[in-house]
């Protein structure tokens, strides 16, 4: 419905072309999260289907890359639920690494061992970025939480930034996670719930012709 207003009012440019709407929720919630990632923790960042996880981490890794006091590093695997903390420890290892074509060992020791040499090479905070993690099995975020704490031991500091659904924030909050679950910052997503009709007079004054006022185009009956 919302594509078929812009379409009638003659928009200039695309959804994908406009700026980012924030609410005052959100803003708050960049000031909570970016000191915390810089401390080296275990984040989930939740909310159900739209609610905007996948442009608030696009957002947040902007203005941490625009920074430049952190490492910025994401897992791409797409079978979520096939991902250990081998696989995320492989991310890890391509995005730190200047060797080309940086491999992990595939033993267990040896491969906490070069991570461990190869985090401390670097001089900054990182941060690994995990999209979709509602799907990753509970086993793995146990072993995610050991590894920033084998970081923080040896005077490092790992952050990991978990995406999901509200499936992940209910499954760290079960009794047999308990150990994890209290030591996991859970920030939750709203998105523009309560702020429909801001953000689409906002919409519209980023896409619709100059000539074109948003009050005149949209009342509170609209929405």
């Amino acid at each position: 419905m919302l594509s078929d207003v812009m379409t009638y009012f003659g928009l200039k440019r695309t959804l994908d072309h406009v700026g980012y709407f924030e609410t005052q929720e959100q803003t708050n919630l960049f000031k909570e999260l970016k000191p915390q990632i810089r401390q080296g923790r275990l984040i989930a960042l939740t909310g159900v289907v739209g609610c905007g996880k996948t442009t608030t981490l696009q957002r947040l890794q902007l203005e941490l890359s625009s920074e430049k006091d952190m490492i910025i590093s994401r897992c791409l695997a797409i079978d979520k639920d096939k991902v250990s903390v081998g696989v995320l420890m492989s991310a890890l290892f391509c995005d730190l690494s200047t060797e080309k074509d940086a491999k992990p060992p595939t033993q267990p020791e040896l491969r906490e061992r070069k991570f461990l040499a190869l985090i401390q090479k670097c001089r900054k905070p990182v941060v690994l970025f995990v999209d979709e993690a509602h799907d990753i099995h509970p086993s793995t975020l146990v072993k995610i939480k050991r590894l920033i704490e084998l970081v923080r031991q040896n005077g490092c500091i790992l952050s990991v930034v978990l995406l999901g659904h509200p499936k992940l924030k209910n499954d760290l909050r079960r009794p047999s996670l308990e150990e994890i679950g209290a030591r996991t910052n859970i920030f939750s997503l709203e998105g523009i719930r309560g702020h429909q009709v801001e953000y689409i007079k906002w919409l519209l004054s980023e896409c619709i012709h100059d000539d074109y006022l948003p009050e005149d185009l949209i009342t509170n009956e609209a929405i």
